[in-house]
């Protein structure tokens, strides 16, 4: 079956609702989301959105936090462009109907890790689903929107790929997509096609991502011959509750910022001989220094305290926290909350210049899926929701601006050919390469790298993607399938990058490389398909 439209946007986050709101005054928007709309990781997103908004904050301020939080390899000029473009996209969330907590006729501000001042718009401590929320409602009020829920995007269709030939200049089209629920198999046609997938979380064990951050965007950018950029830079969240029952159920930094303080189980402080920040370091010092002092002392976890600030206080300002704490059986008031780090933010992605586009024509990334130059070696707190906004009014400018420029015809495309494929009854071999990948990337290429650990999670993913290449083409696709194909795709991406960085720097920590080489590596990794 084939689907025309003027814009195909895949993924139903900040990034992809925000461009369908602002594309759909000039054509007709086709939305898919693997799941229902509301499903992606911007409704898990606690924190807030960082923006400079008080007298007594300044963007220099917003930019030199992003800078060195960063590491040294911010695109400087992305930085300023996105801190500056800002406040006008708060302006335009709060049109759309997002309605961020007040303090008197002020809004509210927080403060969060590697942050100077106070500058974080929050809704309570449920900013992500508070801006879904609206933007959800937005959408379906949209008569030039249609929505695909249940819908998994395979693979993106290029004039190289139709026409079997290298080009020069390569060109998407659209992409072919699995109906969930069907069966079927789609084939939307799309003068501008977006990727707002998300990330990649699930390519680890333990994270805090929903289970639709599978890297899908990553993945097909990539087998489409997009360049791919800083895949090493994975941002593991220092906080993420620990208990048996709770699935990666985040503590917002925001507690941090409002004065808890980590703890090991005796009841010791001690973020204060790892950095002059003590508790509110940046993420990935935060993160290293939480894994050393587990490792150091065998604990399996370490503890959030902020009793102190009173009962009253805490059950105010984190009503949700507060609440699925007292679920399982903690109660934040009275006693500490045991934490460990779990895989939450990528900071590569797909590269993009500063309209969103990539190095395919009519292909644009924003949102995590994206690699923009804003977050360096590690994403300042807050800065991610901002980015996906400030791209998406960047994003639709421009390519609203290409589809006036003039007509242009598409080749002949194919539908989906399923071939000689049948129907798979080993499922088992899908979920057991699912967990290999998964236990091996946290093992091997977590927190803490080596050369030799790089080395070994290489063999086997290059095992793994044979045995998958061969069942992908034997079989018809599922879900499970395409999200298998695609963590493997996006596993050897990381570690390809990891393996290129002889250094240690944010996020990417090798104990072969402990320093930061500056005449080296003060720089970005790029990797592309060779076809």
């Amino acid at each position: 079956m084939k689907e025309k439209t003027d814009f195909l946007v895949i993924g139903s986050g900040i990034a992809g609702l925000s461009f369908a709101l602002q594309a759909a005054a000039h054509g007709r928007v086709a939305l898919v989301t693997k799941k229902d709309i509301s499903e992606s990781a911007t409704n898990y997103a606690q924190g807030g959105i960082a923006t400079v908004s008080s007298e007594e904050d300044t963007f220099d301020a917003h930019v030199q936090d992003t800078l060195v939080a960063g590491a040294g390899v911010c695109h400087e000029d992305v930085v300023r462009m996105v801190v500056e473009e800002g406040p006008q996209v708060i302006r335009n969330l709060i049109e759309w109907g997002v309605q961020f907590t007040k303090s008197g006729d002020a809004y509210d501000l927080t403060r969060e890790g590697g942050h100077s001042a106070r500058r974080i718009l929050h809704a309570e401590d449920i900013t992500g689903r508070e801006i879904e929320r609206a933007l959800v409602q937005a959408v379906l009020k949209h008569d030039n929107i249609t929505i695909y829920e249940d819908h998994i995007a395979i693979d993106l269709v290029t004039e190289a790929k139709v026409l079997k030939k290298n080009l020069e200049e390569n060109r998407c089209l659209g992409a072919h997509v699995l109906d969930r629920k069907s069966g079927e198999v789609r084939t939307f046609t799309a003068r501008i096609t977006l990727l707002a997938s998300g990330g990649a979380g699930k390519v680890y064990l333990y994270t805090c991502n929903p289970d639709v951050a599978t890297g899908d965007g990553v993945a097909m950018a990539y087998r489409a011959g997009a360049t791919i950029a800083n895949m090493e830079f994975m941002q593991f969240h220092p906080t993420t509750l620990y208990h048996p029952n709770a699935r990666s159920f985040l503590i917002s930094e925001a507690v941090r910022g409002e004065g808890a303080i980590l703890k090991r189980r005796d009841g010791t402080a001690f973020m204060e001989k790892y950095h002059h920040l003590k508790d509110l370091a940046p993420r990935d010092i935060v993160a290293r220094a939480i894994d050393n002092e587990m490792k150091t002392y065998g604990d399996d976890c370490v503890y959030l305290d902020i009793t102190h600030r009173g009962a009253e206080y805490i059950t105010s300002r984190f009503p949700n926290i507060y609440q699925t704490c007292l679920e399982y059986g903690i109660d934040m008031t009275k006693e500490m909350i045991p934490v460990v780090p779990a895989a939450h933010y990528l900071c590569g992605g797909v590269a993009v210049d500063k309209n969103a586009e990539t190095d395919i024509k009519h292909l644009y990334a924003i949102g995590e899926v994206a690699f923009t130059g804003l977050h360096g070696g590690n994403r300042l707190a807050s800065n991610s929701l901002l980015e996906a906004a400030v791209y998406a009014g960047r994003a639709y400018k421009h390519a609203v601006q290409v589809l006036k420029d003039g007509e242009f015809s598409f080749p002949q495309i194919p539908e989906w050919d399923a071939g000689t494929a049948t129907n798979s009854d080993e499922m088992v071999v899908v979920s057991q390469n699912w967990d290999e990948i998964r236990r091996f990337m946290w093992n091997y290429v977590g927190i803490v790298r080596s050369d030799k650990r790089l080395a070994r999670a290489m063999r086997r993913i290059e095992l793994i993607q044979d045995e998958i290449e061969e069942y992908y083409w034997n079989f018809i696709v599922t879900s499970d399938l395409i999200e298998l194909r695609n963590i493997a795709t996006v596993a050897q991406l990381i570690v390809a990058c990891a393996q290129m960085r002889k250094e240690s720097r944010g996020l990417n920590y090798n104990i072969d490389y402990p320093g930061v080489d500056d005449v080296n590596w003060k720089c970005d990794t790029h990797i592309k398909k060779k076809f």
